[in-house]
């Protein structure tokens, strides 16, 4: 019997978490830290390909008492490891006592939107604002609206914002405000919206696992959608004397609600100081490959920005 036979088509290939890791002898500083020493950051990445250009928003931070996270700087860079500054917002035009990460967001319609977590001034309360401009250099803190205003007795921040088949994602690292001295653990939790600004709780997609590497907080920092699977990389610590030095672990579940803790131990982490290698970002580059952020503490104490194409 003569003729040809056509190949199945082949769907997607599945993701391969581990292939998404961070390799810190692979990377390149992206960011520095404003100054050297511990308390002095510049990490908690959330990056945008578009145009033809990768746009970074990023937090800097000094130590307690010196001004903590003191702004939140939008950049953009041609080959995504050297970046020019575009614009800075201070935690005094969010009033604001501090900023932590940023989502930025690259709407449909071409505009630009800045999801900015504030920490309300005199308490352990955070809460979610929002900024759009037509350009990611062009937002304007006199424009912010609250989108998740945390509650008396919940603190939310650390947005990871998806949009994905007409519809959005949310995850946020929310904090217990009852015992301020217990307000550093974290679970985080999951939320929808047809907008990506009135937003509707799901329920708590990762929580903490006792007598592990995680057991005190769990922060998601990237989510992909994998076909029937969701695969999560998040911010771990086993006490509270980890705090700011959370390592990087793997979640993966059937549900975006429902998230599952994978391996006994972290995934990813600095041999400096704490550990910490933390708020890994991916990004898809339109002509192939995948590249990462994520914040990584020195050898001097100091958090910088770090890169990694894959």
């Amino acid at each position: 019997m003569s003729g040809t036979q056509s190949s199945p088509t082949l769907g997607p290939m599945p993701i391969d978490e581990n292939a998404l890791l961070p390799d810190p002898a692979r990377a390149r500083v992206a960011i520095g830290p404003p100054s050297p020493g511990e308390g002095h950051w510049a990490g908690a990445p959330s990056a945008v390909a578009a145009g033809g250009l990768i746009h970074l928003a990023y937090r800097l931070r000094r130590p307690v008492g010196q001004g903590r996270g003191y702004a939140v700087a939008i950049a953009r860079s041609v080959d995504g490891e050297r970046f020019e500054t575009l614009a800075t917002i201070t935690r005094e035009e969010m009033d604001a006592e501090s900023l932590e990460r940023p989502s930025l967001v690259h709407l449909p319609d071409g505009r630009w939107r800045l999801y900015l977590s504030c920490a309300t001034t005199g308490t352990k309360h955070w809460r979610v604002e929002v900024l759009e401009a037509d350009e990611p250099g062009a937002f304007d803190p006199r424009t912010r609206v609250t989108v998740l205003p945390g509650d008396p007795k919940t603190g939310v921040k650390d947005t990871v914002v998806v949009r994905r088949d007409g519809g959005w994602h949310l995850w946020a690292s929310c904090h217990p405000l009852a015992d301020p001295d217990e307000a550093d653990q974290m679970v985080t939790d999951y939320a929808t919206s047809a907008d990506g600004l009135e937003w509707t709780w799901q329920g708590t997609a990762l929580t903490g696992r006792p007598g592990m590497w995680d057991a005190r907080g769990v922060r998601v920092s990237a989510v992909r959608f994998d076909g029937d699977r969701v695969v999560a990389f998040y911010d771990g610590r086993a006490g509270a004397e980890e705090n700011y030095e959370e390592r990087t672990g793997i979640a993966v579940g059937a549900d975006p609600a429902a998230l599952i803790a994978v391996g006994e131990r972290p995934a990813a982490r600095s041999p400096y100081g704490g550990g910490g290698l933390r708020y890994l970002e991916l990004v898809d580059l339109p002509g192939g490959g995948t590249r990462l952020y994520y914040e990584y503490t020195r050898e001097d104490g100091a958090h910088e920005l770090r890169t990694e194409l894959r």
